[in-house]
């Protein structure tokens, strides 16, 4: 995959590698050369804490983890529960 450095040296990590990797906006990286490239490496991130609430649309409980919580694709659900004993 290819991106570009802005004018401002930012760049974009397309949306296919964050969410393989669970980066979110905001998330720290470390910044390493290595044999020439730029590595960027995610730095871990507290866990999020998920409380039951209740839905307002249906009235029954329902799992949240926060606004900023990543969302589940139906990809990442199929591996999450092919790996569950």
């Amino acid at each position: 995959m290819e991106t570009r450095i802005s004018t401002k040296g930012q760049i974009v990590i397309p949306s296919p590698l964050r969410r393989k990797l669970g980066i979110r906006a905001g998330d720290p990286l470390e910044a390493n050369i290595k044999s020439g490239s730029i590595v960027l490496t995610p730095r871990k991130r507290k866990p999020l804490k998920a409380k039951i609430i209740t839905d307002p649309v249906t009235g029954l409980p329902a799992l949240t983890a926060g606004k900023s919580a990543p969302v589940l694709t139906s990809e990442a659900i199929y591996e999450i529960l092919s790996n569950f004993p």
